[in-house]
This record gives structure tokens, C-alpha cells and sequence, in this order.
């Protein structure tokens, strides 16, 4: 088997690792590929779920090397970890001999960078985002202090450097690869392929549940017959907009009393959305908050009738494909969302699946909500959206598309989406 180094600045055992990053691996193993997987780990949630994982991967072809990622002090700490991965990956590197090393954004683009200068390993800078900006955008940093807009001004031009050395590219967005092609330092046109956040269609799917098993866990959550329930999915905070999404509810409990908002999110975030509940003089009985795991998820969401999310729409987000908008399709559910994040609103507004505002003012939300309240979405077909974008199957013959170039190997399994 081909040997593989994958390399996340996410953990394995946070929510994102074990949506966007195991099922891609432990599926693309069945191509004929071995994966080494390094990771930065939170302490508490890498004690808590580490068995979890290594019962995950056991049965593949597939080394999990956790290291512990260190959030204090700014930039020093990011600083250690880059050197604790480039020790590692250097270490294993020459254990293993890798064909390829893959990495997501961020520092593990310089890990990567360094292993390609030194050993001459094919280098595939998968973008999740464009990692400055993310952090500029969401004022991680502060571009009016001179040592973060030292440390901004660094990674953008080890980002650039990465593009022009780097042997392929992927990205989640159309957005994203019209920006990157456009770039000048780029003396040759990238060589790049989008492949969308993919979701598990398998597990998201509402015909895995009854009504009647529906109904009866909605009733556990409190939810009594006849109930509209809109959901929201994921952290909030940073670039997910509470206070416009709290707004938006009180002008759905406007139009449609009754209404619940079940909001899906980590259980540390709890308190600070009853802070946020209080602000907006919102009663708690209409909010349902409460943690899920990855399996649980699709439950809940069969229980709901809508599902609303707002990302802060700035540049870095262009590059963005939200997995909740995957997962959230997948389940038939028309929402609400804003314009300005990745190609989210052309494929709400090509699949018909909801409602895009542009502003966030209260004309805005009532016309979304009172068109959403007002309208019979076909839920197949909202589903059916999901199998042509967010797709786990075309996504992996997409990577393994990729692959097949990097590794020399003649025959393509599948095209991507160039």
C-alpha cells in the first residue's frame, strides 16, 4: 500500500475530525493507501474520546500519532506546535518513507512545505480555508497590533510559497479557486480541484428513523404535537452569528408562536447562549440546548422542521463549505442562512432548498421567515441536492483522482470537480 502522511492542526477527537477528516481516510484506505495521521489534540476531549477513536480505526491500515495542541500564550504556543509536528513528521518520515504528505490549512502547510524541501515528498496543500485571513477576519488577529500583523503578514507569504511549491491543490469552494487562480505570484495556472465538505449519506438519512420514533424522542425533548422546531447545528461564536440568528427567532416566535429552537452544540458553550438568551429577552423554555453526539445528530434533526445558520460573510469565508449545511441538506431540511460564504447560497437557491437573505435587518428575516413558513419544499429534492454536492462517494473518487496524479500511477478512478 501506498504510504501516506496526513497532517491536522484539528484533533481527531473533535467534532470536525470525526466528520471531515476519519471518513475520508478510512475510506480512501480501500484504494490501496495507508495513512499516518498527525494530529494536535485538546487534553480534556483527547481523555474523553481517544478510545473512541482508536476503536474508529483500528480495523485500517492506519497510524494515529495524537500530539497535544497548546492554546496559551499567543503565537509562542503556535510556534511550539509547529515545532513539535516537524519533529515528529520529520521522525516518522524517515521511518516510513512517504509517498505523500496531505495536510489541511495552517500550520501543518509548513510542516509540509519543510518535508518537500527536505525530502522531496509530493505535497497536496488540501485549503480548508485561507488560514490568515480566517484568523484576521474573526479577530484572532489583531492587524492594529504590529506583532500580530508581524505574524499575519508571515503566514501569507508562506501561504503564497506554498501555492507555488506545492504539487497540488485542493479547495472547498468555487469562490475559493477563481481567487486563487487570479492570484499573480502564481506563474503557471494551479493545478486544482474543488471537493466540497462532504457528508455521510448513510448515516444522514431520515428514513433511518420512523415518525413514530420521532415522535416519541421529540416528546422526550419536550416538544408537544404540533410544534414547528427550527434547528441550528455546530459552535457558536467567532463566525456563527448569534445574536442575528436570536433575532431571526423572535421574529419566527412573531409569525408562528408556538415555534422551539433546538440548538445542537458543545455542552461548554451552554452557558454562554442562556447570556445570550437573557440579552435578547428570549424565554428559555422556547430554546432546547443540548450536546449530540455524531451518531445522534441525524435523531434530531429528523425531529425539526427548519434549521437556520449565519456565518460572518468576509473574505476568508469564501472559501468555506459549512459540513452543517452538508448534513442539514442530507436530512431534507429547507433553512435560512446568508449569502457570502462559499457557494452556499447558489446551491440553496439552485436546489430550491430555503431561503438566502443578503442583510441582516428585520425585513430581511421576516420575509425569509414568512416565505419559508409558506412554502411546501420537497424534501427529496432537497436531499437529492445534497447527493450531487456533499457527496462522501464523490468526494473520495475525487481525492483519490488527486492521488493517482501525485503518486504516478496511470489509471484515474474518478474525475473530480475541476
Amino acid at each position: 500500500m501506498k504510504q501516506i502522511l496526513f497532517i491536522s492542526y484539528d484533533g481527531l477527537t473533535d467534532p470536525l475530525g470525526q466528520s471531515q477528516i476519519l471518513p475520508y481516510l478510512l475510506n480512501l484506505t480501500k484504494y490501496g493507501y495507508a495513512y499516518t495521521i498527525l494530529s494536535c489534540e485538546k487534553p480534556a476531549r483527547y481523555e474523553s474520546k481517544k478510545d473512541l477513536i482508536e476503536s474508529i480505526i483500528k480495523p485500517y491500515p492506519v497510524q494515529w500519532v495524537p500530539l497535544m495542541y497548546h492554546k496559551s500564550p499567543p503565537v509562542l504556543s503556535s510556534v511550539y506546535d509547529y515545532e513539535m509536528l516537524w519533529k515528529a513528521a520529520k521522525k516518522l518520515q524517515k521511518q516510513k518513507g512517504f509517498q505523500l504528505v496531505h495536510t489541511r490549512s495552517g500550520i501543518p502547510t509548513l510542516v509540509a512545505l519543510r518535508l518537500k524541501k527536505k525530502f522531496g515528498v509530493k505535497f497536496l496543500n488540501d485549503v480548508r480555508g485561507f488560514w490568515a485571513d480566517e484568523r484576521a477576519d474573526g479577530g484572532l488577529f489583531d492587524l492594529k497590533n504590529p506583532v500580530y500583523r508581524s505574524v499575519y503578514g508571515f503566514f501569507k507569504r508562506k501561504e503564497a510559497e506554498c501555492f507555488r511549491v506545492n504539487d497540488y491543490t485542493t479547495c472547498l469552494t468555487f469562490k475559493a479557486k477563481d481567487i486563487i487562480q487570479s492570484w499573480k505570484f502564481l506563474k503557471e495556472p494551479a493545478n486544482i480541484t474543488v471537493i466540497p465538505c462532504s457528508v455521510d449519506l448513510e448515516l444522514f438519512d431520515p428514513a433511518n428513523y420512523s415518525q413514530e420514533e420521532a415522535d416519541i424522542f421529540k416528546n422526550k425533548l419536550g416538544i408537544k404535537p404540533g410544534e414547528k422546531v427550527v434547528s441550528y447545528l455546530g459552535s457558536v461564536g467567532t463566525w456563527y452569528m448569534i445574536d442575528e440568528m436570536l433575532e431571526l427567532f423572535t421574529r419566527f416566535l412573531h409569525f408562528e408562536p408556538s415555534v422551539k429552537f433546538l440548538m445542537l452544540i458543545n455542552g461548554g458553550e451552554h452557558e454562554m447562549v442562556n447570556m445570550y438568551l437573557q440579552k435578547h429577552s428570549l424565554p428559555k423554555e422556547k430554546f432546547i440546548l443540548t450536546e449530540a453526539s455524531r451518531k445522534e445528530v441525524p435523531l434530531y434533526l429528523k425531529c425539526c422542521d427548519y434549521s437556520v445558520f449565519f456565518i460572518k460573510p468576509c473574505f476568508s469565508k469564501l472559501s468555506s463549505s459549512p459540513t452543517k449545511h452538508a448534513e442539514i441538506m442530507a436530512m431534507g431540511l429547507p433553512l435560512i442562512t446568508n449569502s457570502g460564504v462559499g457557494d452556499v447560497a447558489e446551491i440553496v437557491k439552485n436546489y430550491e432548498s430555503g431561503e438566502v437573505i443578503d442583510s441582516f435587518t428585520i425585513d430581511s428575516y421576516d420575509v425569509a421567515i414568512k416565505t419559508l413558513l409558506n412554502t411546501a419544499y420537497d424534501k427529496a429534492g432537497i436531499r437529492k441536492g445534497a447527493y450531487e454536492v456533499y457527496s462522501l462517494d464523490g468526494a473520495l473518487k475525487s481525492y483519490a483522482a488527486v492521488y493517482k496524479k501525485l503518486t504516478g500511477e496511470k489509471e484515474l478512478v474518478g474525475e473530480g470537480v475541476s
